[in-house]
C-alpha cells in the first residue's frame, strides 16, 4: 500500500464579541466575511450556524509548518478585520456569559432544516470547536486508523479544553462543550467498520431512508470526510493559543503515522470497547490533564502527563519524519502552563478575589481570551 500522505488542513470556529459590552455580536457586519476573504485567498473564511460566528480552515499543508503559517494568517486576518469593526474574535469552545437563547442563526438552507428537525438540541449549539484533517488517500486504510486512532481521542481532548463556563456560570468541566454536542444525534465516538464497503452501506441506510442527504451530516468525533480523501479528528476544544492548537495537530498526524507505520510491521493498536473509551473521554471533559486517563492496557488511572511521555516516545520518530518535533513537544509547555479553560477559571477566580462582581469577573475573563486568542501573531 502506499504510504499516505499524511498533509494536514485545520479548521477552527470563532466566536465574536463587542469589544464594548464583551457580549456575543447578534449579527455579523455584512462585509466582515468578504474583508477576510480577499486577504486570505485559496482558504476558507465562512460563516457558521450562528451569526456570532466564524469558521476558517487553512489550504490542505503539506507539513505543520505551511499549517502554521496558514493558520497565523487567518487568525491574524479574523483579528484586524474584526478589529476595524468594534470587535474581536475568542478562540473558545464557549463563551463566558452569553445565552444561547439570545443568538440568532445564519440564514442558510442547511442551518434551516438543522433547525426543523433538531429544534432547541440544535439551537442551544453556542459552541465552537476545532478539527484536524489528515490527508489518508486509501478509503480502507482510513477506516482501519479510525477503529484504532479512537483510543488516542480522549487524550486529545484534554489537552484542548477551553469551555469551562456556560451562561455566567462555571459548569465545573473543563469542557463543558461536549455536553452541548452530545444532545445531537449522530455524535460520540466512532462506529467501528470492519471495511470501507460497511461504512458506506451504513451511510446509504441513513441516505435513503431520508434521514440524512449525505454524510457530511454524521458528526461523530473523528470521521472519514466526505468531501475529501482524509480522516478529520473532530473532539477538540478549539485551542484559544494557536501554539497548542498547532500541537494538537501535530500530535494528531503524527500518532497516525504511528498506526500506519505498526501496520507495516504486521501489528496494530489494540481495539478496546466504545464503554472504556468513552469513560476516558468523560474524564477530559470533566478533569482536562489534572486527574488522570485510564491506561486501558494496564487497566487503572495513569497521570496524564506519564500518558503524554509514553505517547511521546512512541510518535517520535514520526515527529522527525514530519519534521514538527518541536510542535509536538510543545505539550510540555500545555502541561506546564495548563489548557485554556484552567487559565480561565483562575482569572475569574482572582478577579473575585480582588473583589470584582460576578459580571465584572466573566468580563475580564472575556478580556483574557481576547489577548490569548492574539498571542502569538
Amino acid at each position: 500500500m502506499k504510504e499516505p500522505s499524511f498533509t494536514v488542513g485545520i479548521e477552527e470556529e470563532y466566536l465574536l464579541v463587542d469589544k464594548a459590552s464583551r457580549d456575543l455580536v447578534t449579527k455579523m457586519p455584512a462585509s466582515m466575511l468578504e474583508e477576510c476573504a480577499a486577504r486570505c485567498e485559496g482558504q476558507q473564511v465562512s460563516p457558521e450556524l450562528l451569526r456570532s460566528q466564524i469558521e476558517v480552515g487553512t489550504r490542505v499543508c503539506a507539513n505543520m509548518t505551511e499549517a502554521g503559517e496558514s493558520l497565523r494568517l487567518l487568525r491574524r486576518t479574523v483579528i484586524d478585520v474584526a478589529e476595524s469593526h468594534g470587535l474581536a474574535p475568542i478562540a473558545a469552545s464557549t463563551h463566558p456569559f452569553a445565552h444561547w437563547a439570545e443568538q440568532k442563526p445564519t440564514a442558510r438552507a442547511r442551518y434551516s432544516s438543522l433547525y426543523q428537525e433538531m429544534q432547541t438540541a440544535a439551537r442551544r449549539l453556542l459552541i465552537c470547536g476545532m478539527h484536524v484533517h489528515v490527508g489518508i488517500d486509501d478509503d480502507e486504510l482510513r477506516i482501519d486508523l479510525m477503529n484504532q486512532f479512537s483510543y488516542f481521542l480522549p487524550h486529545l481532548l484534554a489537552l484542548s479544553c477551553s469551555s469551562p463556563f456556560w451562561e455566567g456560570q462555571d459548569t465545573g468541566l473543563k469542557s463543558y462543550r461536549l455536553t452541548v454536542f452530545d444532545a445531537v444525534p449522530r455524535t460520540g465516538l466512532p462506529e467501528r467498520f470492519d471495511s470501507y464497503p460497511e461504512y458506506e452501506r451504513h451511510v446509504r441506510v441513513m441516505i435513503e431512508a431520508g434521514l440524512i442527504p449525505d454524510a457530511t451530516m454524521i458528526w461523530w468525533d473523528l470521521r472519514p470526510s466526505a468531501r475529501y480523501p482524509t480522516l478529520e479528528t473532530r473532539i477538540m476544544d478549539v485551542c484559544t493559543r494557536v501554539d497548542d492548537a498547532l500541537c494538537l495537530a501535530a500530535i494528531a498526524v503524527c500518532t497516525l503515522r504511528m498506526l500506519y507505520r505498526l501496520r507495516g510491521k504486521n501489528q496494530r493498536w489494540r481495539i478496546y470497547s466504545t464503554l472504556l473509551l468513552n469513560e476516558n473521554r468523560w474524564r477530559a471533559m470533566r478533569y482536562s490533564v489534572d486527574e488522570g486517563l485510564i491506561d486501558l492496557g494496564k487497566g487503572h488511572i495513569m497521570p496524564f502527563p506519564q500518558l503524554m511521555e509514553e505517547l511521546l516516545e512512541l510518535i517520535h520518530q514520526d515527529a522527525e519524519a514530519l519534521g514538527c518535533v518541536k510542535e509536538v513537544e510543545h505539550v510540555h509547555d500545555i502541561l506546564a502552563h495548563g489548557t485554556s479553560a484552567h487559565r480561565q477559571i483562575k482569572a475569574h477566580q482572582e478577579a473575585l478575589a480582588a473583589g470584582a462582581s460576578t459580571a465584572e469577573a466573566l468580563s475580564i475573563v472575556v478580556d483574557h481570551l481576547i489577548m490569548e486568542t492574539a498571542r502569538g501573531m
